[in-house]
């Protein structure tokens, strides 16, 4: 999406994406299940936020940066609040379709801080560089909510090894040190139980992050040769 572009995808969900931030919201409060910096676990959130800071941002200096932004934006409440370094002007914005459901995937990557989960050794916080909101029109179990949140976390793996993204050590990266997930729902609809790869829930999950995560992975593996 271009600067300060605004788009609507599934109904009632608007996403804007400008230098300043992603912001999802959304008509009625969603059910979310997130890592998200604010308001993370499982909630009900109007809108996601995806706030833009500097990379060399300390831990201590984030308080109040999320409040201050949604109050200046006008941006309604409960919402979740993530931190990223990644441009949020770079967003990828995608959707899916598939047995009855709809999904949009927004994801901000930069690879700068990559890490091999169970290898790579404790480090200092830094702002998520991989951040993916994925929103779907449908009605999941909490289960299935879980379930999806590991789908999306397993699309962010494969991708990162099929495209050789490497720790400083030359290990295959399995993400950066603080990647963020926030998986929202509508409630519309059928009942899910499940949210695996190959569930009809976790499927239409599964092809829009791939989707947006493959665009924005490229993208910066171009950017940065």
């Amino acid at each position: 999406m271009s600067r300060g572009q605004k788009a609507h995808v599934i109904d009632g969900i608007e996403v804007a994406v400008d230098p300043e931030a992603v912001v999802v919201t959304a008509r009625e409060p969603l059910t979310v299940l997130s890592s998200a910096f604010v308001r993370g676990g499982f909630t009900a959130a109007r809108a996601i936020v995806n706030l833009h800071v500097p990379k060399d941002l300390r831990e201590e200096q984030t308080d109040g940066l999320l409040p201050s932004f949604t109050v200046r934006r006008g941006i309604p409440g409960p919402w979740v609040g993530l931190l990223t370094s990644a441009w949020t002007e770079k967003a990828e914005v995608t959707t899916a379709t598939g047995c009855g459901l709809k999904a949009l995937a927004v994801v901000t990557v930069g690879l700068s801080n990559r890490v091999a989960a169970g290898a790579t050794p404790i480090a200092a916080w830094a702002p998520s560089t991989i951040n993916a909101i994925i929103v779907v029109d449908g009605a999941p179990e909490a289960a299935a909510l879980v379930n999806a949140v590991m789908t999306v976390t397993e699309v962010k793996t494969v991708l990162l090894a099929a495209a050789e993204v490497r720790c400083d050590d030359g290990q295959v990266a399995s993400g950066t040190s603080t990647d963020a997930v926030v998986v929202a729902v509508t409630g519309h609809g059928t009942r899910h139980r499940f949210g695996g790869p190959i569930s009809d829930f976790g499927w239409v999950v599964a092809r829009a992050a791939r989707s947006a995560l493959s665009a924005g992975i490229r993208r910066w593996m171009d950017e940065h040769p």
